[in-house]
C-alpha cells in the first residue's frame, strides 16, 4: 500500500488556507496563477493611470505658468523659450505624476490582493468580497487622519468596491465562467491528467515486477527438477 501511494499526485486544495497558499506558489513551468498575475498587471496599470492623471495636468499648468511669468525674460530665440517651457512642464509631470502613481498603484494592489484573497479563500466571487476589500483599503489609506479619516476612508472604499466588483462580475458572466470556476476546472483537469499518468506508470511497474519474478522463478524450478 505504501509503495502504491509513492509518487501519487496530490489532490486539488480543499480548504481556504490551502487555496491561499497555492495563490503564491509557482507551477511546474515556474508560472504564477492567473489571479496573481492579474494583481501584478493591475498594479502596473494603476501606476500608469495615476502618473498620467497627476502628471498631465501638472505639465500643462507648469508650462502655462512659466509662459505667464517669463514675459520679461530674455531668450536666445523662440526655440530656446519653447524648450524652457517644456522643461518646466516635464519637471512638474515627473514630480506630481510620481505622487499620484505610487498612491494609485498601492491602492489598486491592496484592493485586488484583499478581494482576490477573499474570493480564493471562500471559493466564490461575491459583491461582499469587493466591498470588504474597498472598505479595508480606504480605511488603511485614511487611518493617519484619525477616526474621522478612518470612517471616511471606510465609506469611500466601500462605495468604490461595490461598483468595481459589480463590473468585474459582469465581465466574468460574459466570459461564461467565474475566475473560481475556471481555476477549479483547471485544477480538476490537471489532477485527472496527472492521476492517469501515475496509474499508467504504476501499471507498467507492476507488469515489469511480475515479469522479473517469473524470470527468477523459472531457474529455481529447473534446479528443483534436477
Amino acid at each position: 500500500g505504501a509503495q502504491s501511494d509513492f509518487g501519487r499526485p496530490a489532490p486539488p486544495p480543499e480548504t481556504g488556507w490551502e487555496r491561499l497558499r497555492e495563490l503564491w506558489r509557482r507551477d511546474e513551468l515556474q508560472r504564477y496563477p492567473e489571479e496573481t498575475v492579474n494583481i501584478f498587471k493591475s498594479a502596473f496599470t494603476g501606476g500608469l493611470v495615476g502618473w498620467l492623471y497627476g502628471g498631465l495636468p501638472a505639465f500643462y499648468q507648469a508650462r502655462k505658468t512659466f509662459i505667464e511669468r517669463s514675459h520679461g525674460e530674455l531668450f536666445q530665440n523662440r526655440a530656446d523659450a519653447v524648450q524652457s517651457a517644456h522643461r518646466a512642464g516635464l519637471r512638474s509631470f515627473i514630480r506630481y505624476g510620481w505622487r499620484w502613481s505610487w498612491r494609485v498603484a498601492a491602492f489598486v494592489t491592496i484592493f485586488n490582493t484583499v478581494s482576490t484573497g477573499l474570493s480564493v479563500y471562500r471559493n466564490k466571487t461575491t459583491i461582499s468580497n469587493f466591498a470588504s476589500a474597498g472598505a479595508f483599503t480606504g480605511a488603511l489609506f485614511r487611518m493617519h487622519l484619525g477616526l474621522q479619516g478612518l470612517a471616511g476612508g471606510f465609506i469611500f472604499g466601500t462605495a468604490f468596491g461595490i461598483p468595481a466588483g459589480g463590473l468585474f462580475m459582469i465581465m466574468q458572466n460574459l466570459a461564461g465562467e467565474t475566475m473560481q470556476e475556471k481555476r477549479n476546472r483547471e485544477r480538476r483537469e490537471l489532477y485527472e491528467q496527472k492521476l492517469a499518468e501515475w496509474q499508467s506508470r504504476l501499471s507498467v511497474t507492476e507488469v515489469l515486477g511480475q515479469t522479473e519474478s517469473s524470470a527468477h522463478g523459472e531457474p529455481e524450478m529447473e534446479r528443483g527438477r534436477d
